[in-house]
Formats: C-alpha cells, structure tokens, sequence
C-alpha cells in the first residue's frame, strides 16, 4: 500500500539518506518532446536540506536535459528503490531548480555537502528540490542487489580539468548548452568555480 508524506524526515529520511543511488526524472512542457530519466550516484552528492526540501550535485557530462527541463518548467521526480532490506520505493514530486556556481546561494548550499571534494567532478550546479508531493509504495518487484563501491572513473576523468578545459568540453558537446529537444541547457561559458571551492 502506498502512503503519501507531509514532510521527509524520520525513518523516512534515513531511508533516502542511506541509498547508494537514485533516479531523477523530467521531461519538456512539449508533448513531443523527449523525457530524460537519469541515475545518481556519488557518495555524498545527495543532501536533505529541510523537511519539505532536498538537493544534489549536478556534475560534468555530455548532455545537460535535467537542467535544460528544470530551467523551463522546473518539474521533476526523484525516486530511491530498497535493493537491500524490506522492500519500499519512495518517490518526491516537486519543482527543481539548478543553481549555479555564480549564484549568491552557492557557498550556502555547497556547506551541506561535508562527504564529499566536488570540485574533482567537474561540479556544474547544485539542483534543489522542493517536494510538491511525498509518497512511497511496496517495491516488492525491487531485485536484492548489493553496493559494492563507487566507481572512480568519474573522478579520474574529470579531476584534471580546468573551468577553461571544461568550458571546452562543454562546447565540444550537441546537448549541453542546449537539450536534445533545443531547450536551454547549461550557461556557457561555465562561471569560474569559487577560489574555497577548488583544489
């Protein structure tokens, strides 16, 4: 049976917390348009910020539709799935909004991040979420699976970029300044990474 939530805290909050990874999902206001759903991962890259609010940190890559959506109609689901345990699916419904680097917001969001260097991953923006709607169901369907570690390799590929070699890589790229359906992605030129947030 499912239930829906007033807030995300208590057991609640300690099951999202505990999670190795989730899912984001968004899609255009046009009914043709293209509906992204994407995993997250990086230990430590998630943070609860209050009971109606979460966020995470959005990083290098080659496209950039979650932030392109967001930046047009702010829509967007997270969803955490039990793959060890007794079985549950939780799911937040709510409106987004990337925040980037050169936001007077920034340092404030970046403190609730203390798990983790982002600086490493090429770190474009942080998404904050504010839930519209909380719920959970069964996930009975949910495989078991195991979390053995991180894989390194996002780390290792972007840890020796400079803002001016992402800058170009990001400019090398079809959808990052703009989406696959020709929304606007990310800003570019990508604003400098602050000094007490860098190497």
């Amino acid at each position: 049976m499912s239930k829906t939530y007033e807030r995300i805290d208590g057991r609640l909050r300690s099951f999202i917390e505990e999670q190795h990874i989730f899912f984001t999902a968004t899609a255009p206001l046009g009914g043709d348009g293209t509906v992204n759903l994407s995993p997250k991962g990086v230990t430590g890259s998630f943070a609860v910020l209050d009971d109606r609010t979460v966020a995470y940190l959005d990083f290098a890559g080659s496209n950039a539709e979650t932030i392109a959506h967001l930046r047009e109609n702010g829509r967007i689901t997270l969803m955490w799935c039990a793959f060890t345990g007794p079985p549950n699916i939780v799911r937040v419904h709510g409106r987004g909004e990337p925040v980037f680097r050169d936001d007077p917001r920034w340092d404030g969001l970046i403190a609730h991040f203390r798990d983790i260097d982002p600086a490493p991953h090429g770190l474009r923006a942080v998404i904050v979420v504010t839930a519209e709607l909380i719920r959970d169901t069964c996930g009975y369907a949910v495989p078991f699976m195991t979390y053995d570690e991180d894989r390194p390799l996002h780390r290792s590929r972007f840890e020796r970029e400079t803002d001016a070699s992402l800058d170009t890589y990001f400019h090398k790229k079809p959808h990052i300044a703009a989406s696959i359906d020709g929304l606007p992605g990310l800003p570019l030129p990508l604003p400098p990474l602050p000094a007490t947030h860098r190497d």
